[in-house]
């Protein structure tokens, strides 16, 4: 079915439909359909053109992201979702264009899906009384006002019976929750979450259920005796019919290619999108004809310009030998830091590849980053100054991706790692790629921590044994053979070897065990510790911890020739040469030279060797708490081996690295690099990087073409099934190629992702993010509470309890000395009066998190009134979860008489482990 389904795919591309002489077929989404127009979203506008086609005018424009046009039933007014402040709110305009009116306000994301049968008000779906991860129906006045709920517990897409005494609804479905650019990626879903078709009574809300079989059905669309409607129950989603009066489901358009995405119903027709296409189908003769649309107009989102970096685009970052620059992977961009001196430097300069990883040879000279400049991430090593020619690297086959470019301290070696879990090395001169060794199991947590010894001889890096803990190995580059140097006992990390080649230092845990399986909720806040250890690789070496003594020196006679320090003066006088390193490392009985390093057990989360007999240590907090967001934050301990003592030098510190001579640190705090001397904690202030500086050209349509080859790559190396559900991938990304030249805005190029993500059917494949326009976010206030209109005014309905004493359940109208009472009048905010001829959350924009006054009082006519200062939330979500939950345990109590206990796991991660610790063992006894 699927290769069929592909084949299918390829004939598909001879859409009329235009934008430039070169681009390909547009994604004209979601539209709608008058008498006379039809209207449509693209590039994030909302356009409009005429019924047989031609020419298309923008409607409406915005900063953000304006898609799901909706036509009135008399034509005159499109209704659709606009994001112009950082929200999804419904707006409705008049189709022949002018000022757009606002309808919605809630902070909860507000989605139009359709109007009522008189064009009186808009029917949209939304988040904003739910307690958990679920929508509601809810229709708002055209000419604005408080919206009301459908008597209806959930639902998310519906039209109306011709009478209105009925609707069709979708009360639940498999994507996630909001208007734009947010997909789960699946075709032909057949869980608990497919979308099924309810018609419901709207007098008792009682349902009947259009017959199906775990099918996917949506985009209802009531006309007469029929609900039109798309389904995949017979494959690629296409559209059906169900007869009211037989109780029949009939197919109406063969469908062998793309599916059909939306459709909408307007007089004698329903249009509909088939990916890339627009299609009319005629009610009357049951045949669809293909409407050729041109759209002609700028498109902001896809010219070419500069842009700065943030600190949230730097992904990976090195400092240069002697700390004078910093080198950042940004926005798939090397760029260099200075650290005082000069200016940012942009090495790589290519809109249309992506380069990672970038690491800075010990001599100073060289670059090394990964680059897919070829189709492939090979190597390139280029001139830290710009200049001369790029060597390039190709790591052969299979291709993969590649990670943590290492050099050699002679500057002539690097070592790498892939996604297949094997670690190499190549000779930059003779660049041949060999093999080190290939760990036995994947996650997130997988890494070698290679590291080279000072003579560049040798390779030290862990490996995952059977057991799952890992054990430090070494690797000779002349004998090219490999030896396990800890037991395997202890779960050991971060070798690394001392400058002077005597020593062997990494990490051991003993407690790590419980948590060694990531994936489950054994790793939930559960401490671990980690050791310090030194590894003596000479039997002829003394131990660096022999026991030491305070005793008084003789004075020596210096005319008896024993001038102290003239070693020292020979040396400075160049009379004694420094011998090269030699790494020796003697294995026989080497386990008894290893040496526990007398610095406190803590959760190390990294180590790295600095000057001869200088360790430093990233501390993370003993206990990770999965919910933060980001890395946790470590503190930088320096330890001198030669006084035995352990310094802190740096706190709250994301990354850092340390300078080849061992003088320079690179750290990240918040979003600021700083490069520090690193044997003192820095002055204040002192060191910090201009990374504001950091800009890159941007050429979006280069950007997409690479992302789009890139997530077919990702998906052929990280995806578990390597038969990939049956779908051939290959076919698969020739079949959506020729939309990438024609997408007109990040939004369009998360839709092309979704829908071709799709094809390999697997849940957890999430589509979201990227880089769109800045929007000012305007945050709207909430009081946590549910409201009625009486006497033209808003009041009180419910007012949720929340735990005060917790920040992230903060109620503001049981905080005390404020007191708001269910029934009470919401009379005035911020000193403007407060009536129902305005949507309420209209009033509380901007006053998320700030003083907010409130007139409150008994009467609508403001007699008896108070004033209260409250401080509205930017979301309800945890007061309503509270309530819910807290319902149901009453529940439970009351009807078991006490011998039952309520539990809610909101999941299987950090949610859940924090829910039943605090309500299962509370309810025990």
């Amino acid at each position: 079915m699927r290769r069929l389904l592909l084949a299918g795919l390829l004939v598909l591309f001879t859409s009329t439909l235009m934008f430039a002489a070169d681009s390909g077929p547009l994604l004209l989404q979601t539209p709608t359909l008058s008498k006379t127009q039809i209207a449509f979203a693209f590039g994030g506008d909302i356009w409009i053109v005429s019924r047989a086609g031609g020419d298309a005018q923008r409607l409406v424009t915005g900063t953000g992201v304006l898609t799901h046009p909706i036509f009135s039933p008399d034509g005159s007014q499109v209704a659709y979702t606009g994001n112009y402040d950082g929200n999804d709110d419904v707006y409705v305009v008049a189709a022949t264009g002018g000022e757009p009116r606002r309808l919605t306000y809630h902070p909860g994301s507000d989605v139009a899906v359709g109007w009522t049968n008189d064009g009186s008000s808009v029917l949209f779906r939304s988040t904003r009384s739910s307690y958990s991860r679920f929508e509601r129906l809810y229709t708002v006045p055209a000419s604005g006002g408080f919206p009301t709920l459908l008597p209806l517990p959930m639902g998310v897409e519906g039209s109306y019976s011709p009478d209105g005494t009925h609707i069709v609804y979708v009360p639940h479905w498999n994507r996630r929750l909001g208007a734009v650019d947010a997909y789960i990626a699946i075709k032909h879903y057949r869980g608990g979450n497919a979308a099924p078709l309810w018609i419901a009574d709207l007098a008792d809300s009682s349902v009947t259920r259009i017959p199906r079989d775990a099918s996917n059905d949506y985009d209802p669309m009531w006309i007469g005796d029929r609900i039109y409607f798309l389904s995949d129950r017979e494959g690629p989603a296409t559209l059906f019919s169900y007869d009211t009066k037989t109780q029949q489901v009939k197919s109406l358009i063969k469908n062998d290619g793309f599916d059909l995405k939306s459709a909408s119903a307007g007089p004698g027709g329903i249009v509909y999108e088939q990916f890339g296409s627009i299609h009319i189908y005629d009610l009357r003769s049951g045949k669809s004809h293909e409407v050729s649309i041109r759209v002609a107009g700028d498109m902001p989102q896809v010219r070419a310009h500069f842009e700065k970096i943030n600190g949230r685009q730097i992904m990976n970052a090195h400092i240069s030998p002697t700390g004078v620059r910093a080198v950042f992977e940004a926005h798939g961009e090397i760029l260099t830091v200075p650290a005082e001196k000069g200016d940012v430097r942009n090495l790589t300069k290519t809109p249309g590849a992506a380069e990672r990883d970038p690491a800075w040879s010990p001599d100073g000279k060289s670059i090394a980053y990964f680059s897919d400049e070829s189709g492939e991430y090979a190597i390139h090593i280029r001139d830290q100054n710009i200049f001369g020619p790029t060597k390039k690297i190709d790591l052969g086959t299979p291709a993969s991706f590649f990670y943590a470019p290492t050099w050699s301290p002679d500057s002539k070696k690097i070592a790498y790692n892939d996604k297949r879990l094997n670690l190499w090395y190549l000779d930059v001169d003779h660049p041949t790629p060999i093999k080190v060794s290939t760990d036995r199991f994947d996650s997130p947590l997988q890494e070698f921590n290679v590291q080279w010894s000072p003579d560049s001889k040798w390779l030290t890096y862990t490996l995952q044994l059977e057991n799952h803990m890992r054990a430090v190995y070494v690797y000779s580059l002349e004998s090219q053979k490999a030896t396990q140097v800890t037991d395997g006992m202890s779960d050991t990390r971060f070798p690394v070897f001392d400058k002077n080649g005597k020593y062997l230092y990494f990490t051991a845990s003993t407690n790590l065990g419980l948590s060694t399986g990531w994936l489950d909720m054994t790793s939930e806040e559960h401490p671990v510790t980690r050791s310090v250890y030194v590894a003596v690789l000479r039997r002829d070496l003394p131990s660096p911890l022999a026991p030491e003594s305070d005793d008084e020196k003789p004075e020596v006679n210096k005319d008896e020739g024993g001038k102290p320090g003239a070693d020292g003066d020979k040396a400075k006088e160049g009379g004694k040469k420094t011998e090269p390193v030699k790494v020796q490392i003697d294995f026989d009985g080497l386990s008894q030279r290893i040496l526990a390093l007398p610095i406190p057990a803590r959760n190390y989360q990294s180590l790295v060797a600095g000057k001869e007999g200088i360790l430093y240590l990233a501390e993370g907090p003993l206990v990770d708490v999965g919910s933060n967001p980001g890395p946790p934050s470590s503190s930088i301990q320096r330890f001198d081996l030669k006084t035995r003592k352990t310094e802190k030098i740096l706190d709250e510190v994301a990354d850092f690295d340390l300078s080849f001579d061992g003088e320079k640190i690179l750290y990240r705090q918040g979003e600021h690099w700083f490069i520090n001397p690193a044997d003192k904690p820095p002055q204040a202030g002192k060191g910090g990087l201009n990374t504001g500086a950091m800009e890159v050209y941007v050429v979006p349509r280069e950007e997409w073409k690479q992302m789009f080859h890139e997530v077919w790559r990702i998906e052929r190396d990280f995806f578990y099934d390597p038969h990939f559900h049956g779908l051939d991938i290959k076919k698969a990304e020739q079949a959506y190629a020729p939309f990438v030249a024609g997408l007109a805005s990040r939004a369009d190029f998360n839709y092309l992702l979704g829908d071709m993500l799709a094809n390999i059917n697997v849940l957890h494949m999430y589509v979201s993010g990227g880089k769109h326009p800045d929007i000012p976010v305007v945050k709207v206030g909430l009081l946590g509470a549910d409201y009625t209109i009486d006497n033209g005014r808003y009041r009180f309905a419910r007012i949720f309890n929340g735990e005060n004493w917790n920040p992230e359940l903060h109620a503001p109208l049981t905080q005390p000395g404020v007191n708001v009472k269910e029934g009470e009048y919401l009379l005035a905010v911020n000193g403007r009066d407060v009536t129902a001829s305005e949507e309420i959350y209209s009033y509380f924009q901007e006053t998320a998190g700030k003083q907010t006054v409130l007139k409150v009082g008994p009467h609508p006519d403001g007699s008896g009134a108070r004033e209260v200062t409250v401080v509205p939330v930017e979301s309800e979500v945890g007061l309503r979860g509270l309530d819910w939950i807290e319902g149901n345990r009453r529940k439970v109590d009351q009807l078991s008489g006490g011998k039952l206990a309520y539990v809610y796991l909101p999941n299987t991660a950090g949610g859940g482990y924090t829910n039943f610790n605090r309500y299962y063992f509370a309810q025990v006894g």
